[in-house]
């Protein structure tokens, strides 16, 4: 005998076809609705999963005691980049610290969670929730600040990450090989989804984003972003597609991106290892990211947020890498920061002034850095961001980082 058809799992299937129909700027999307507000402020966060080492990408060769407390790891095979104070940029990081000259990126060092136990699952949590502690809380802190009023977001991975998860509609988007969808199919997914509560608008704010950007010149074609962006890395090719996307009236007011691979137990100190072309395959990114936001003028009204779960320890391990830790270093850039600073209030060095001896201190919470952005970039109330975007974190201010 066989069972009815379960309207929900009809549901799933039907989001599934959705979402393999093809390649296009719409094709792997349910995407945000018209923005009549073309000066609506944009958001992206950049996650660097693995715990970046804050000490590497941001140096301080002018603390007495960097050098003898980083060993080997003080060497970077060319020269730093000078920032104020005593610190520097990563040779790597040439975009990056030319968005620093031209006031357009600031750096938080010494920035951590109230989570310190060094598990990257815990912290990766505790990040995305926005908790004090990990999993106390489900949904995510950028899901529930798009609730404020509802704005609309786009992940640029196959699934929707913590942080983004939360009241509001999220869309995602990956690229794919798969040809463009004919508008005979199109026309027969709208027939097939007509009444259906999810699947109907959200194939509607696909198909509008595609003529937005079409009627923008920037809907894929001959020119072909992502084949354009896959020649400098993955991540680049996301952070073009993520510029076209924000760029385009009608399209999502924050994005987030990812990127991996920062777990540097082993052999960090090489100039070409997987730490350094991480580093680059970051800047790259960001500058694509600001070239085209820049081209219609949205980057004058957009701020970056680019963080990682945890830093890492102090000293050199036994494998030349180094072990997890806790204090680190983010990053916030965009056209409306007041950049060309580093902020936060500098531990030092020594043994005495580490966390248990061993990791950068951490002085500022990362939530202070978060509750300024959204402040000042999306005006959200000091009680809502108390209150229901960082439960329970009414004794961290918000730090100002906005022009």
């Amino acid at each position: 005998m066989t069972a009815p058809f379960d309207p929900t799992r009809r549901r799933q299937l039907l989001r599934g076809a959705l979402l393999a129909t093809g390649a296009s700027a719409w094709s792997r999307l349910s995407l945000a609705a018209s923005d009549p507000a073309r000066g609506e402020r944009r958001l992206v966060l950049v996650l660097l999963r693995g715990g970046l080492d804050g000490l590497a990408a941001v140096p301080a060769p002018g603390d007495p005691d960097f050098a003898a407390a980083r060993g080997a790891l003080a060497q970077f095979g060319a020269p730093v980049l000078p920032l104020s104070g005593p610190f520097a940029l990563h040779p790597a990081l040439v975009q990056m610290h030319a968005m620093h000259g031209r006031g357009e990126l600031a750096v938080l060092h010494a920035t951590g969670l109230a989570y310190r136990e060094r598990s990257h699952f815990d912290a990766q949590q505790a990040l995305e929730s926005g908790g004090t502690r990990p999993h106390e809380l489900v949904s995510g802190w950028l899901g529930r600040a798009l609730a404020q009023p509802v704005r609309r977001a786009l992940a640029l991975n196959v699934s929707v990450p913590l942080v983004l998860r939360g009241p509001g509609p999220v869309d995602t988007w990956t690229p794919s090989t798969l040809a463009e969808p004919s508008a005979d199919l199109v026309a027969r997914l709208e027939r097939w989804y007509a009444g259906d509560a999810a699947l109907a608008p959200a194939l509607a704010r696909a198909k509008a984003l595609h003529l937005d950007m079409a009627d923008s010149g920037m809907s894929d074609g001959a020119r072909g972003p992502r084949a354009a962006g896959a020649r400098a890395g993955a991540f680049v090719a996301l952070a073009q597609k993520a510029a076209e996307f924000l760029a385009t009236p009608g399209g999502p007011q924050a994005a987030v991106l990812e990127l991996g691979g920062w777990d540097s137990h082993a052999n960090q100190a090489n100039p070409n290892g997987a730490l350094a072309q991480g580093l680059r395959q970051l800047d790259a990114g960001l500058d694509a990211l600001r070239t085209g936001l820049a081209a219609n003028g949205t980057w004058a009204r957009t701020v970056v947020v680019v963080a990682t779960e945890f830093g890492r320890q102090v000293a050199i391990n036994g494998t030349l890498g180094t072990d997890h830790g806790s204090g680190g270093a983010a990053f916030v850039l965009g056209g409306a920061v007041r950049g060309g600073r580093v902020l936060g209030d500098w531990p030092g060095l020594a043994p005495k002034d580490r966390h248990e001896g061993r990791d950068l201190r951490s002085t500022t919470d990362l939530r202070a850095l978060l509750k300024g952005v959204l402040s000042e970039h999306w005006q959200l109330p000091r009680r809502v961001l108390d209150e229901q975007v960082f439960p329970g974190s009414a004794t961290i201010a918000p730090l100002h980082v906005l022009v």
